[in-house]
């Protein structure tokens, strides 16, 4: 049986995530990181759902989604309500999820032409320095 490799229409597509790494594309990442169909943006400073404030959207919301994934590492949180509202607002969806299921759903919706844009928060590795949440 033939088998080939059917590349998505879309330039960043994710194969695989979960709490401490994620592949997109070809690209092993191990920091946290925003992803959109046309858009990769890496070192993103959040390391703690959690923790998060409005501002740690702001590079999210300038891809102008219609849904934002928030993947939340390798279990599920939510952040704090002032970060939903800063979503909601604007009329924009978000939905936190594992970075498992995250990385599943934007590809069900990148693949749908749907404008979703995905952050995913990647547990440091042991020794690393964590962000300050002031």
């Amino acid at each position: 049986m033939q088998l080939t490799l059917e590349k998505p229409d879309f330039e960043f597509f994710l194969r695989a995530a979960d709490g401490r790494s994620a592949l997109v594309n070809d690209r092993a990442l191990r920091a946290s990181f925003i992803v959109a169909p046309d858009a990769l943006i890496e070192a993103w400073p959040v390391r703690d759902a959690a923790a998060m404030v409005p501002a740690d959207l702001d590079p999210l919301l300038a891809l102008a989604p219609e849904l934002v994934l928030l993947g939340t590492g390798a279990n599920q949180a939510f952040p704090p309500p002032a970060v939903m509202a800063a979503c909601l607002s604007r009329g924009i969806g978000l939905e936190s999820m594992t970075n498992a299921a995250a990385a599943r759903t934007y590809q069900v919706l990148a693949g749908e032409g749907r404008r979703v844009v995905a952050g995913f928060v990647l547990a440091p590795a042991p020794g690393a320095p964590r962000r300050d949440p002031s």
